[in-house]
Parts: structure tokens; sequence; C-alpha cells
């Protein structure tokens, strides 16, 4: 019984993996293709619906923290998946007046190329029992220049919203009302933002560690 669910288990996963990878690789397709015949003004409507669906699906990798599907710790996976959510839905998605900006594609192509690289790492790993080093490689060093790219992209987009934010009241709930509560979505806004700045170099910083660990482990095998 229990090789038959570490086959499932590995099934499972494989197919997750490689279902995601195809979507951020659409992604990335269309982004690149956009930006070179239309501009980066066409961007978000080119890249909207594989974007929503890919970046979603990683919700999917909070309950594999949570359910022991596998072994990255929740404190790592959350905030990060969290953070990436927000600026999809809570931003790019109810803010329309800033799709058209430069930094929708910077943040695209920074999202997409880190994700294409993890998920064919973990999608190998979990089909073959192994990945290759090179990927390993590409798995545990691109997101040096990566991460900073996408997380200013991130920041940049949060701070570009917030006039229309603030302007169209949208998520707000004013008092009176019958649960005798109100919020403001602007000033939950600025509180992510002052989240990402010790948040992030946080997460810079165990990534590297994560890093060493990795290729250190490769070498000795």
């Amino acid at each position: 019984m229990a090789g038959f669910l570490s086959v499932l288990r590995r099934l499972y996963l494989t197919i997750y993996n490689w279902v995601v990878f195809i979507g951020w690789s659409q992604v990335l397709f269309l982004a690149v293709k956009t930006l070179k015949e239309s501009g980066h003004q066409h961007v978000y409507k080119a890249v909207e619906k594989p974007l929503f669906l890919a970046q979603t699906a990683a919700v999917l990798e909070i309950l594999h923290g949570l359910v022991g599907l596998v072994r990255s710790p929740i404190t790592a996976t959350l905030p990060q998946i969290g953070s990436r959510l927000y600026v999809t839905w809570g931003i790019l998605y109810s803010f329309p007046e800033i799709r058209t900006h430069f930094l929708v594609s910077s943040l695209v192509i920074s999202w997409s190329i880190t994700e294409i690289i993890r998920y064919s790492f973990f999608g190998t790993k979990e089909a073959l029992g192994f990945a290759p080093s090179w990927l390993m490689w590409l798995r545990y060093s691109t997101f040096m220049l990566l991460y900073p790219s996408g997380i200013s992209s991130e920041v940049g987009l949060i701070y570009l919203a917030l006039s229309y934010i603030k302007k169209s009241e949208k998520y707000c709930l004013r008092m009176p009302n019958k649960w005798n509560f109100s919020f403001d979505y602007f000033y939950a806004a600025i509180l992510v933002l002052g989240i990402y700045v010790p948040g992030s170099p946080h997460m810079y910083t165990y990534m590297l560690g994560q890093r060493k660990k990795a290729l250190s482990k490769s070498k000795r095998e």
C-alpha cells in the first residue's frame, strides 16, 4: 500500500509540475511575441488568461506542503505565493489603469522564466528520480537576477496602483455598516509595500542558503 501511494504521489506531482510548466511557457511565449510585435502596452492583454491560471495554480503548492506531499516549508512558500497572488489579482486584475506599464512586461518575464525553470526541475526530478546538474544549477542560480527584477516590478506596480486605489475606493468598507467594521484597501496596500522591505532581503538570503546547500550536495553526489 505504501509503495502504491508513493507511486501515486510521484505521478500526481509529475503531472502537476509539467502542466504548470506548460502554462508558464505559454505566458513567456506570448509576452515575448507581443513585445516584439506590438510593444509592452499590449503584453498584459496577451498573457492575462494563462497568467491567472498558472499563478493561481500555485495555491496547490501550499496544500502540498500542508499535507506532506513535498518537503518545502510553508513559511517559505506562503509569502512568495501570497505576494504573487496579491499582485496578480489584487493589483493587475483590479486596476486596469496600470496594465499598460512596462513593469508588467518585466514582471511577467521574470516570473515566467523563474517558474519554467523551477517546474521543469521538479517535474524532471519527480519523473526520473533526479535532475541533470545543469538544470539544478539553473534552478538555484537564475533567481539571483530574476528575483530582484521580479520583486522590483511587484513593488513598482503596487506603488503605481496606489493613486487608483485611493481614488476608486475599491474593496473599501466604510462605517456605518452591519459589521461595525471599516477597511481601507489603500492603507492595506501600503502595509503590503512595507512588508516587502524586510521580507524581500529575508527571502533572498534564504534562497542563497538553499542554493549553497543544494549545489554542495550535488557536488558530493
